[in-house]
């Protein structure tokens, strides 16, 4: 097993899409790249941390690569718009890869070169670390799955990716 992590506006969100994946086994919500040790939700949503809202995701690289994962995240959120994912707003939500070693660094790297092609405005995203990882509270674990479907911001901006992330790569969405 293998892990990813990174950042594309609301956690709730990208760890949604992820949990649709193929090969991947947990998806955990979470904060990274910022400088306050164990930071809260509200501490990060302050924008006053520098963490990022982001996810881990386990994988068996067997079943879906590293590049194949970061070619879904840039499909599946705006790597063009900087410190914001639509509404929300602040370095929190910023687009961000923070590879684990230095061959993710590489494909992370070529998985912002392969995306710029399919966007017409560069790409944003930024490639960080290395970088201490924090766990979100968990009742931001599996959020989609249980409060997201009440929620309505969830519900605008969750379906919209999963059926991009479907439409793109059939293939790699379970059931």
């Amino acid at each position: 097993m293998a892990e990813a992590i990174m950042a594309g506006g609301c956690f709730w969100c990208t760890e949604a899409v992820f949990r649709d994946v193929i090969g991947v086994s947990q998806v955990e919500s979470g904060y990274i790249g910022g400088h306050v040790p164990d930071p809260t939700y509200k501490q990060v949503c302050s924008g006053d941390t520098g963490h990022a809202e982001a996810i881990r995701v386990t994988f068996d690289p067997a079943v879906v690569s590293y590049g194949q994962l970061l070619d879904m995240f840039f499909a599946t959120h705006d790597p063009t718009q900087l410190n914001r994912q639509g509404n929300d707003v602040g370095t929190q939500y910023r687009s961000a890869l923070f590879p684990l070693d230095d061959e993710q660094k590489a494909e992370a790297q070529a998985a912002i070169e392969r995306a710029g092609a399919n966007w017409p405005q560069p790409i944003v995203t930024t490639i960080e670390g290395p970088a201490h990882w924090y766990p979100a509270e968990d009742y931001h674990q599996e959020y989609w799955e249980g409060e997201g479907q009440r929620n309505p911001y969830c519900l605008a901006v969750i379906p919209p990716k999963l059926m991009k992330l479907r439409k793109s790569f059939a293939e790699k969405v379970k059931g």
